[in-house]
């Protein structure tokens, strides 16, 4: 998922991807824990995504506090 992706989603769904995405880094590293996955690079990769839909909620968030 990419910047321009990201910001054509709404507030409430970036919300519901934060989430999702969450949860999915939380299985990859239980899954990792217990038997190393096939790609270790998933879990920077899902890291990431987490990170750029924090900070694209983050940026609104302060947009709507400055009006």
């Amino acid at each position: 998922m990419n910047s321009a992706d990201i910001k054509q989603l709404s507030t409430n769904d970036l919300r519901e991807r934060i989430k999702e995405e969450k949860s999915n880094l939380a299985k990859l590293k239980l899954n990792h824990a217990v038997s190393p996955i096939e790609n270790p690079l998933k879990i920077t990769f899902s890291r990431k995504v987490v990170a750029r839909l924090k900070t694209e909620l983050r940026s609104r968030e302060i947009a709507e506090a400055k009006k």
